[in-house]
């Protein structure tokens, strides 16, 4: 079964077969993060599941939420799945706006420096998962890793070129997304129904209705295996409420579709799951509780 690694960096890790899964961190949220993202999660609502204390709520029972990546070394082959907020970008949210965290020192401890990095994962375009695609040099915003591929999901694209963005998202494509595009770095997959295998032990899941084009992240070694869930599942509290959803859901229905679908195939397996948003401890295991779910951590 996956296993908590220990390393001399002391940085959190994972085994999954012959792969070891890094969490980089980058910020924890503030306390008022999840109110916003997960209004139906209220402190009575998180009450209902007393062992999301102390880890996934505070004593007030208020959602601790967290940004990171996950750093995936794969038969030589140097995987980043998302890329958080980024430092020193102009953003509307009080908590990115002008960041100025370590993530780079943290990702090259973990020993993933940018200018190793083979391949970007980006789960979905969200302002929090595509942030240090790009870093500043003087008035410009230049590739972060190079040397990397950066992939999304065909869908993904398709669905925010045919937007009218307000300016905000404007903004984030425009210092984000768009330089990794002009510098030719960008590919589209197209991920159908039975997912789509993009690296050794490395595929990509469907997973629509956050955003319609958003992927979660399958690992697989030696008969292990684990998942990445992007934001189809922000927070432990929603193992318990699969129906309770984000304020940013594009489509509120197909998240909470894709997230009961999601959770039903996990429930009871050994497959680790590595949340995206997730605090620590970040990953666990799925098993039934009642007619919903519970994480147990690893």
């Amino acid at each position: 079964m996956p296993t908590p690694a220990h390393h001399a960096t002391d940085l959190p890790a994972w085994t999954v077969g012959d792969l070891t899964v890094h969490r980089v961190d980058e910020v924890a949220l503030p306390p008022q993060t999840g109110p916003w993202l997960l209004p139906g999660a209220t402190p009575e609502v998180v009450a209902q599941a007393p062992w999301l204390q102390p880890d996934f709520a505070d004593d007030q029972r208020v959602l601790r939420l967290a940004s990171h990546s996950f750093a995936i070394d794969t038969n030589g082959l140097r995987v980043l799945v998302d890329t958080g907020i980024g430092n020193g970008k102009q953003r509307a949210n009080p908590a990115w706006n002008n960041l100025n965290s370590d993530y780079l020192a943290r990702l090259t401890r973990a020993g993933f420096a940018p200018e190793t990095v083979d391949l970007v994962v980006l789960t979905h375009l969200h302002t929090d998962h595509v942030g240090w695609n790009t870093r500043a040099d003087g008035d410009s915003w230049v590739p972060t890793f190079p040397n990397a591929r950066y992939l999304t999901s065909r869908a993904e694209d398709d669905y925010w070129a045919g937007v009218d963005m307000e300016e905000a998202r404007r903004q984030m494509f425009r210092d984000s997304v768009d330089p990794i595009k002009d510098a030719g770095l960008l590919d589209l997959v197209d991920v159908p129904l039975e997912g789509a295998d993009i690296a050794p032990g490395v595929r990509l899941r469907p997973t629509p209705g956050h955003t319609p084009g958003q992927v979660a992240v399958e690992l697989s070694s030696q008969g292990e295996s684990a998942l990445i869930t992007g934001d189809c599942v922000h927070h432990p509290v929603q193992l318990v409420h699969p129906d309770l959803g984000s304020c940013v859901d594009i489509d509120a229905a197909a998240a909470t579709r894709t997230r009961r679908e999601l959770l039903g195939s996990l429930s009871g397996t050994r497959t680790l799951l590595l949340g995206s948003h997730f605090p620590p401890p970040t990953a666990g295991h799925v098993i039934p509780e009642g007619d919903s779910y519970r994480l147990v951590p690893a």
